[in-house]
């Protein structure tokens, strides 16, 4: 009898030091930041949240907010300032217990380049790998189309294109404070709060936490929709971006003249990543990421956000992982 309580205390102890923590550790944490047109508590991300879960049983998924009504919450993916929807979600995600080890962020369509905001200016808590679906990264040049009968997206959208660059539409309409446009470069330099902060464009005031924050991410996963015509370019959810067609006073940017385009990008007017300044120059940790191998190219074949099966392994891999 000594010797069996002897061996069990021997075996109790030793779980008690190595395995049961490792039995019991539950998967990373997840954030998810919706895209235009959604809300964090539609039926597709709850289903979605839910097919996380099977993937990762036991994980804490948390879906982003910027109203607790889900009506509100979708208008304000079209009308709002974005830098103090980014401040509002920081200070929510401090609030959530579950997420103060850390945790994996998800976005979709805009609520990506919004999630690699909050890691650049705040990253408390701390994100561990970032996978972002069709995101606009560099942009876009065009404002995305409606659905039919999507009265809010068609205000929000003719209001955009008639004034994008006016103080109005830069402090509250949501799509107007991403846009790039290759033929009005200087007028989106001197108008655009959000866009050309969270991508350091403008020279003598770049901010080096942003460069620290993005390159301590493990992961920064990148994914394109093959047939993406709402992104414009589509190359923006890889942090391409058309051509600016007027450099001769580009605020620090004349270097970009002197960038090799592979032949691809001159047939195609769009400037990859890696040959982007925000890259060459490493404004916000883009290259110091990539040559540690921690920025993933990947494709979803199909139309915007149109997800199919192709989230599956992403998730498996990037998502729920133990610490």
């Amino acid at each position: 009898m000594l010797t069996l309580r002897l061996v069990l205390h021997v075996l109790l102890s030793f779980l008690s030091v190595s395995a049961l923590p490792r039995v019991l550790s539950s998967p990373r944490p997840l954030v998810i930041w919706h895209g235009l047109g959604d809300s964090h508590s539609s039926p597709g991300m709850l289903e979605f949240a839910s097919l996380i879960k099977e993937v990762h049983p036991g994980i804490y998924v948390h879906l982003v907010y910027l109203e607790e009504d889900i009506d509100k919450d979708r208008r304000a993916g079209f009308y709002g300032n974005v830098d103090q929807q980014v401040d509002f979600v920081a200070a929510q995600l401090a609030s959530i217990p579950e997420l103060q080890g850390g945790f994996d962020g998800i976005g979709f369509s805009q609520g990506g380049q919004f999630l690699r905001a909050f890691v650049e200016r705040y990253n408390f808590p701390a994100v561990n790998n970032l996978i972002t679906f069709g995101s606009q990264h560099m942009g876009i040049s065009d404002i995305p189309g409606c659905r039919p009968y999507d009265f809010l997206c068609q205000v929000a959208r003719r209001t955009a294109k008639q004034a994008v660059y006016g103080t109005w539409a830069q402090s509250n309409l949501v799509q107007a404070q991403y846009f790039r446009d290759p033929s009005n470069y200087e007028k989106y330099l001197s108008s655009n709060h959000f866009l050309t902060s969270i991508n350091n464009e403008i020279s003598g005031s770049r901010n080096e936490t942003y460069n620290r924050n993005l390159s301590s991410l493990n992961s920064l996963v990148l994914v394109l929709f093959t047939e993406d015509k709402t992104v414009v370019p589509k190359e923006s959810s890889w942090f391409g971006a058309e051509a600016i067609q007027d450099l001769s006073n580009t605020h620090g940017l004349t270097n970009m003249e002197q960038i090799p385009l592979t032949a691809e990008a001159k047939l195609s007017s769009i400037v990859p990543m890696r040959q982007q300044p925000i890259y060459t120059e490493n404004w916000i940790g883009l290259k110091e990421l990539d040559e540690r191998r921690g920025i993933l190219f990947e494709t979803c074949k199909g139309e915007h956000m149109q997800l199919g099966g192709c989230w599956k392994d992403l998730v498996a891999k990037f998502v729920g992982g133990r610490d």
